[in-house]
C-alpha cells in the first residue's frame, strides 16, 4: 500500500572548516539497524518469503474480513521492513560514496524495492474492484482495521488514475529503472566529477568540489569568490551536455507516467498524490514574483553592506558581517536544545535522547554525501542525520534544520501504526525551518553585541531568501521544464540553462541592475539534485510560510499553539497533508501566508538597517 520512495537529500550550505578531532559520538551506529551487512542479508531473505507469502492474497483480499486483515497487516510488515533495509544501504552508501560495495548494496535494495512494488502492484486494482462498499463494510467488521481507513481512501481516490492488475504489473516492473537519471547525477556529481583547482589570493590551492565551493563562495576577497565561482560552474558547463540528458531522461520519465496514469501533466500527478491542490503551487510562484522588490531590497543592501558597487552572483553568499565566529558541535547542540524550549520538555528530551545516542554522522570526510540529510524511515530503530558539520552558523541552523525532521519522524513513529507514520515533504518541511525560526529567536536573545545580532539577522534574511525566494525560482523552473516536455517537446543541456537564465536574471533583477548575473552561472540548474525527484522544491517555500506563523504563534503563547503544531506532527500521515496544515491554522492556497513571510523579511531589514543608522552609516 505505501511505494517506496528515494531518500530525499537536503541540501544547505555548509561552509568554514571546524578543526575537530572525530569522536566515536561524531559517527552514527548503523549497527542499530544491522550488525553488519550478513544480518542485512539475513533480514532481506525473510522478506523474500514474505513477498512470496503474499502473492497468496492475490484474488483474495475480499474474501472475509480475516482474509482481508491477513494480508494487509502481511504488506505492511514487508513494507516495513523493506523501508529498513533501504535505510541501512542508503546511509552505508552516505558514508562513503566510493565504495563499491556500498553501491552494489544500493542497488541490490533498489532492486528489493522493485519487487516489493511489483508483488504489492495487484492491491490498488484488486481494492477498486472491490469498491468502496465493500470495503467500508469490511473496516466496519474489525475495529483495528481502521488504521487503513486513509491509506485505503487514498486507493478509492486514485481510481481513474489506476490501471487493472496487469498494466500496474507493468507499471511497477519499470520501477528498476525509475532512478537510473537521479543515480547517475549522484555519482558523477558527488564520486567522480574531475574537479578543478584555484590558487587563491593568500597563495593556498584549494580543489573546489562541492564542499569547498560552499565553503570559498563565502571568501571576504572578492576576487577570490570570482575565481571560485568561475572554476566551479566552468565544470558544470563542461558537462551541460551529459547532464542535460540526464534531466531530459527524468523529465520524459515524468511525463510518462502522467500519461499512463492519465493525468494532463506530470505537475498535475505529482500534486495528486498528496491531493494538493495545484492552487498552492500557482499562489506560491504568482504571489513570490508580486514580491520580487523585497528580494531586490535584499540584495541592495547586501551590497551597501559589502561595500559592492555593482553586484554579481558571487557576491550572495558571504556573511553580512565579517568574522569569524566558531560553534563546536557540542556548543551547537546546547544552541539547538535551548532554542527548542518552547516546545516542551518532553520534545526536548527526547531531542538529548537522539544526540546522545548516536544517530548523527557529524563532519565531512572524503566521498562522503555532500550536504545534509535525515532518514527517518526505520520505523523500530530512530531516524538518522548525515551532515558535514563545519562549525559556523550556518552549521548550526543546518543541525537544528535536520534536528526538525528527526524529531518529527520520531513524534510520527512514537504515535502513528505504521502505515500512516510517514508523512508528506509538504509538511515535513515545516518541522525543519520552524526549528530554525526558533534557534534565530534563541540567537538574537543571547546575542551579546549588534555584531553578533547582525550575523544572525543576515544568517536569517539569507535564510529566507535560500528557502523561499530560492525554492520558488527552481519551482517555477521546473514547471516550465516539465510542461514543454509534456507537450512534446526536446530539450537539450544548452536549452536548459537558457531557460534557467532567464528566470535566474529576472528574480535577481539582472535587468534592473540589481544583481549582475554573468553567463557562465547559468548551468546552475544541473547542479540541483532535487530536480531527480519532481516536483520537490516548492515544499520548501510553502514549508518556511507555513513554518513562520506557528513559530510567531509559538512564540507568542498564544494558547493551544503549540499543541495544535505538535499535534500535526504527531498525526503523520494520517491525513492529506494539505488539509492538515490548514485545520492546523494554515491555509497554503492563499496569499495570507505567502505575504506573511514577506512581511517578515522587511522587519529584518528593518532591524539591520536600524543597527546601521545607530552606527552612522
Amino acid at each position: 500500500m505505501k511505494k517506496h520512495y528515494l531518500l530525499c537529500l537536503i541540501l544547505l550550505a555548509l561552509n568554514s572548516k571546524v578543526g575537530a578531532v572525530e569522536r566515536l559520538e561524531d559517527r552514527w551506529n548503523l549497527a542499530d539497524l544491522y550488525p553488519s551487512v550478513a544480518e542485512w542479508n539475513a533480514d532481506a531473505a525473510k522478506l523474500d518469503k514474505q513477498i512470496k507469502e503474499f502473492g497468496a492474497c492475490q484474488g483474495h483480499l475480499g474474501d472475509s474480513v480475516q482474509r482481508f486483515k491477513t494480508c494487509f497487516d502481511l504488506n505492511a510488515d514487508l513494507t516495513k521492513r523493506y523501508y529498513r533495509l533501504a535505510v541501512y544501504a542508503g546511509e552505508l552508501l552516505s558514508e562513503d560514496t566510493g565504495a563499491a560495495s556500498s553501491l552494489e548494496l544500493g542497488q541490490k535494495a533498489q532492486t528489493i524495492g522493485t519487487r516489493v512494488d511489483e508483488a504489492t502492484s495487484f492491491v490498488n486494482p484488486e481494492i477498486l474492484k472491490l469498491g468502496s462498499d465493500r470495503v467500508q463494510a469490511l473496516l466496519a467488521q474489525d475495529a483495528s482495521l481502521k488504521i487503513y481507513r486513509h491509506p485505503l481512501d487514498q486507493i478509492l481516490r486514485a481510481a481513474p488514475h489506476t490501471l487493472d492488475t496487469n498494466g500496474e504489473g507493468i507499471v511497477a516492473s519499470f520501477g528498476l529503472t525509475s532512478g537510473a537519471a537521479g543515480a547517475v547525477y549522484n555519482i558523477l556529481s558527488n564520486a567522480d566529477l574531475p574537479w578543478p583547482t584555484v590558487k587563491l589570493s593568500d597563495g593556498k590551492e584549494v580543489k573546489i568540489d562541492q564542499t569547498a565551493y560552499t565553503k570559498y563562495r563565502e571568501a571576504a576577497n572578492r576576487d577570490d569568490r570570482k575565481k571560485v565561482f568561475d572554476a566551479f560552474w566552468g565544470k558544470w558547463k563542461e558537462f551541460e551536455r551529459t547532464f542535460g540528458v540526464t534531466f531530459y531522461e527524468n523529465l520524459k520519465k515524468d511525463s510518462v507516467y502522467a500519461k499512463v496514469r492519465k493525468y494532463p501533466d506530470s505537475r498535475t500527478m505529482a500534486l495528486d498524490r498528496d491531493k494538493v491542490p495545484v492552487a498552492v503551487y500557482d499562489t506560491l510562484i504568482a504571489q513570490v514574483n508580486a514580491n520580487l522588490p523585497t528580494l531586490y531590497r535584499y540584495f541592495k543592501l547586501r551590497a551597501r553592506m559589502l561595500g559592492v558597487k555593482e553586484m554579481h552572483y558571487y557576491d550572495i553568499y558571504p556573511p553580512l558581517v565579517s568574522g569569524d565566529v566558531q560553534f563546536p558541535i557540542d556548543q551547537g547542540k546546547q544552541l539547538m536544545l535551548k532554542s527548542v524550549e518552547p516546545l516542551g520538555a518532553a520534545y526536548e528530551a527526547d531531542m538529548m535522547k537522539g544526540l546522545q545516542g548516536r544517530w548523527m554522522d557529524v563532519y565531512p570526510r572524503p566521498h562522503k554525501q555532500s550536504g545534509a540529510h535525515m532518514a527517518g524511515d526505520a520505523y523500530d530503530v530512530h531516524p538518522y542525520l548525515l551532515l558535514n558539520y563545519t562549525g559556523n552558523y550556518e552549521s548550526v541552523s543546518t543541525l537544528t534544520h535536520e534536528w526538525g525532521h528527526a524529531m518529527h519522524s520520531r513524534l510520527s513513529n512514537l504515535n502513528q501504526p505504521f502505515v500512516t507514520a510517514s508523512y508528506s515533504t509538504f509538511i515535513a518541511e515545516i518541522a525543519s525551518t520552524l526549528n530554525e525560526a526558533l534557534l534565530l529567536e534563541h540567537m538574537l536573545k543571547v546575542a551579546k553585541n549588534d555584531d553578533e545580532r547582525l550575523l544572525y539577522l543576515g544568517s536569517a534574511l539569507e535564510n529566507l531568501r535560500g528557502t523561499f525566494f530560492r525554492q520558488a525560482m527552481f519551482a517555477e523552473f521546473e514547471r516550465d521544464v516539465h510542461a514543454l516536455v509534456d507537450h512534446g517537446e526536446s530539450l537539450t543541456g544548452e536549452k536548459l540553462t537558457q531557460i534557467y537564465g532567464d528566470i535566474l536574471r529576472r528574480y535577481h533583477g539582472d535587468k534592473q541592475g540589481v544583481v549582475k548575473i554573468d553567463e557562465p552561472y547559468t548551468v546552475e540548474w544541473a547542479y540541483i539534485p532535487h530536480f531527480y525527484n519532481s516536483f520537490y522544491v516548492y515544499q520548501y517555500a510553502t514549508s518556511i510560510a507555513a513554518s513562520s506563523l506557528f513559530a510567531d504563534a509559538i512564540l507568542k503563547g498564544e494558547p493551544g499553539a503549540r499543541e495544535r503544531y505538535l499535534n500535526l506532527l504527531r498525526a503523520g500521515g494520517s491525513g492529506y497533508p494539505y488539509e492538515m496544515v490548514k485545520a492546523a491554522g494554515v491555509d497554503l492556497a492563499t496569499p495570507a501566508p505567502y505575504q506573511a513571510i514577506v512581511a517578515r523579511m522587511n522587519r529584518i531589514m528593518d532591524e539591520i538597517e536600524a543597527i546601521e543608522a545607530r552606527r552612522g552609516k
